[in-house]
């Protein structure tokens, strides 16, 4: 019988979130779909499930079982990106891989190979190992079915395994728990009221009542889990990388005279990524220099497209920020598309009085300027001291404004990188406290003290925060350290 492995690398989308913070290994984490108290949780790990916390639930829900649940989103374009790293590592074991709708699901051929490998054991294990070293969770299953090698790898969550017949598939999925299969929140709950936990059980009921009850959806679903529904392999297309590279008969550092060879480069790259219905998702340069060896600079434009004015752009800003050293003797141009919009591969688009991919572009000008890590944002989390209570992550995309109307305009606290001593003289008679110096003026106001105090799990503190107004009619926002008896400056508010 034809051999299928499933290879699922659980919670994806969660797992790309906790390499964003890994800080937050150990604790109950979830992706939801909006950041919001009333978001659904999409992905759970493990930590989480013990807790009773599970797909579906309101991220409020989530709290109430435990206030240390962490949450946060991931957009489609980072879940795109996982998906297509691990296809490039699966296709070094085989050929055929077919990415699942669901994120983190694969299916692979994995017939033939007995030639290239000792056993499936042994290309199961490499498998594992390969995408276990990229950091990705990951259970390898070589079956027999579709459904079967998939709720098998659901169960193991980490590891291989191998059935050498179809009636050990069968036997060992029976006794896999509902709740492990990643059904509809509402039809798991439905079933668990039923005391139906199991697959085992799920099986046993009549299709015909499953159908009348819950639809043609969980009608299918059962036919498929019963082996009455069977389809054949679809493997993504694999397709040749879209590169060109010049060898130049000198050195060269000028900008301006390498930008003339990258517009040679991608007036015949484009034409290609038009071909295949694609726009450029990314373009690597490279360029090898003379006894430096390869370098290679990834350019990301604000969304896929086929305008070489701003792939030149993007290009120009990071050659000129570039030290060639002795100079280049190859450049050369590797272009990634991805299928997008049919209004994002036109030439001329309409104009709005509101441009939302201008400022896309805008972004992607800094980051090929200055770096991928230029344009960041604050994200809230929990914190003991109010400098701890959010942290900087790198923003890959612009996010939808979101406007509200406001009666009372609010108040804006800048932070300082790091607290600043202030002079121990509190008081300078008779022009009073000069907390800044003479630029801002005297103190006249002062509002306070709020305390923040604990600490003992990690290093003790007790702060009594305060805002002084100035001569000048600025707010500081300062505090007293009992432990070091001496005045800190945090900010200003404005």
């Amino acid at each position: 019988m034809p051999r299928i492995a499933c290879v699922h690398v659980p919670a994806l989308p969660l797992q790309l979130l906790l390499k964003q913070h890994p800080d937050w290994h150990g604790h109950p984490a979830a992706v939801v779909d909006r950041d919001k108290v009333q978001g659904t949780l999409l992905w759970v790990n493990e930590a989480a499930r013990r807790l009773r916390i599970l797909p579906g639930m309101r991220y409020a829900a989530g709290l109430s079982l435990s206030s240390d649940l962490r949450a946060g989103t991931v957009s489609s374009a980072e879940i795109d990106r996982g998906v297509e790293e691990i296809v490039g590592r699966l296709r070094f074991y085989t050929a055929e891989v077919e990415p699942a709708e669901e994120p983190g699901v694969f299916w692979l051929d994995a017939g033939g190979l007995s030639l290239l490998y000792p056993s499936l054991a042994k290309w199961a294990e490499l498998l594992h190992r390969d995408l276990r070293e990229a950091c990705f969770v990951n259970a390898v299953v070589v079956g027999f079915s579709r459904f079967g090698s998939h709720a098998a790898a659901r169960a193991l969550g980490v590891g291989c395994q191998i059935f050498d017949e179809p009636l050990a598939e069968e036997a060992s999925i029976r006794n896999i728990a509902i709740e492990r299969l990643g059904f509809d929140p509402r039809l798991r709950d439905a079933l668990d009221k039923l005391g139906i936990r199991t697959l085992g059980a799920f099986l046993e009921l009549p299709a015909d009542g499953l159908r009348r009850r819950f639809g043609k959806e969980v009608h299918q679903l059962h036919r498929l889990a019963r082996g009455d529904l069977w389809s054949p392999l679809q493997p993504k297309p694999v397709t040749d990388p879209i590169e060109r590279a010049l060898p130049l008969d000198y050195t060269e550092n000028d900008a301006q005279r390498l930008m003339v060879l990258v517009e040679d480069l991608l007036h015949g790259l484009l034409p290609q990524l038009m071909a295949r219905h694609q726009g450029l998702q990314s373009a690597t340069l490279r360029l090898r220099l003379e006894g430096s060896g390869l370098r290679e600079e990834i350019l990301k434009p604000a969304a896929p497209t086929l305008d070489r004015n701003q792939i030149l752009e993007l290009t120009r800003l990071r050659l000129e920020k570039l030290d060639l050293g002795a100079g280049v003797v190859e450049i050369g141009m590797l272009l990634e598309g991805v299928s997008a919009p049919q209004d994002q591969l036109e030439l001329f688009a309409e104009n709005r009085q509101r441009d939302p991919r201008a400022a896309a572009r805008a972004f992607a000008r800094l980051r090929a300027e200055f770096g991928d890590d230029t344009v960041r944002r604050a994200r809230l989390r929990e914190g003991h001291l109010p400098e701890a209570r959010f942290a900087w992550e790198r923003m890959d995309e612009l996010p939808r404004a979101n406007p509200v109307a406001v009666k009372t305009p609010p108040l804006i606290r800048r932070f300082l990188p790091q607290p600043v001593a202030l002079s121990r003289q509190r008081r300078n008679e008779p022009d009073g406290w000069l907390i800044t110096g003479l630029e801002n003026g005297p103190v006249e106001e002062i509002v306070g003290p709020y305390i923040i105090a604990g600490g003992w799990w990690h290093r003790e503190i007790h702060r009594e925060y305060h805002f002084a107004r100035t001569r000048e009619g600025g707010w500081l926002w300062v505090f007293f350290d009992r432990r070091r008896r001496r005045w800190f400056l945090q900010g200003t508010v404005e």
